[in-house]
């Protein structure tokens, strides 16, 4: 561990610009109903783009970017130039939006040294750091390789087995309306309404504008809402914001995290499965 959180400040990361052992990943897609693509690009030096919607995601699955294979995701991160030694820095453009899904990738493909830069791009200008108008290209392959972690994954078997185990708690990271079913989903097919016995936590009151609040203030808000010594699925509309609550909760020094990788785009669209208002 290089660092002794999971979220680095953009001053820390531009010490380290010049450290080969350091990968920059440019992690951002786009946001439901929201585009960034047309903006002309700006990067932080030497990033590259992590494909999070291409070459990331299991396009076998119907569901929005669910995770690859461990074959896949070691070739992809291999031809990114990552290394099993690499402390890999993941940003998006946003400010805190997709990097912590990354983020929650790499640790559930089992790489320590992977942080997240709070705030993102939006910070890392603000402290009036040069950005570059292009990513940067590996020309070598590197040798990590991809070991699955099932302690920080959930799929939907697990999901069912947490609603009958008192020793585990479900966390909703969508809005209010939507867990409570009374807001429409943004994708369409899908019911509305949220996993039985889930609590709900909307990702935005973990942020401070594009960063995160303190480690007080999220200790203080987990502290009322969960358990630090059971374990923590955290669930949302497609496994994007989930993972931002999944990252707010271990700053905040919890362990036993999982993310539920469909989320409610799979449960909520699945007649099978229990829902509550």
């Amino acid at each position: 561990m290089i660092f002794n959180s999971p979220i680095i400040t953009a001053q820390e990361l531009h010490q380290n610009l010049n450290n080969s052992s350091f990968i920059i990943l440019d992690c951002t897609i786009d946001k439901v109903g929201q585009s960034i693509a047309k903006e002309n690009l700006e990067t932080i030096p030497m990033a590259r783009f992590f494909d999070l919607e291409g070459k990331f995601s299991d396009h076998l699955n119907s569901l929005p970017h669910t995770l690859v294979s461990e074959d896949i995701f070691t070739k992809e991160a291999q031809a990114l130039g990552i290394n099993k030694n690499s402390v890999i820095v993941c940003y998006d453009r946003w400010g805190t939006y997709s990097s912590p899904r990354v983020w929650w990738m790499f640790k559930t493909m089992g790489h320590e040294n992977v942080f997240v830069l709070n705030g993102g791009l939006p910070e890392w200008k603000k402290c009036h750091f040069s950005t570059e108008l292009s990513h940067f290209i590996s020309t070598e392959n590197g040798d990590f390789v991809a070991d699955f972690q099932t302690d920080w994954y959930a799929d939907k078997q697990i999901m069912l087995n947490i609603i009958n185990d008192d020793s585990k708690i479900i966390i909703d990271a969508r809005s209010e309306g939507r867990f409570n079913g009374v807001a429409p989903e943004p994708r369409e097919g899908l019911r509305s309404g949220h996993i039985p016995t889930s609590k709900n936590l909307f990702f935005e009151n973990v942020l401070d504008g594009e960063k995160f609040k303190s480690k007080e203030e999220l200790i203080s808000i987990f502290d009322n809402l969960s358990n630090r010594t059971k374990e923590n699925a955290f669930s949302c509309g497609s496994g994007i914001t989930a993972s931002i609550l999944a990252l707010a909760f271990t700053i905040a020094g919890f362990d036993k995290v999982k993310v539920y990788d469909g989320s409610w785009s799979e449960w909520g669209a699945d007649e099978n499965l229990p829902v509550e208002k």
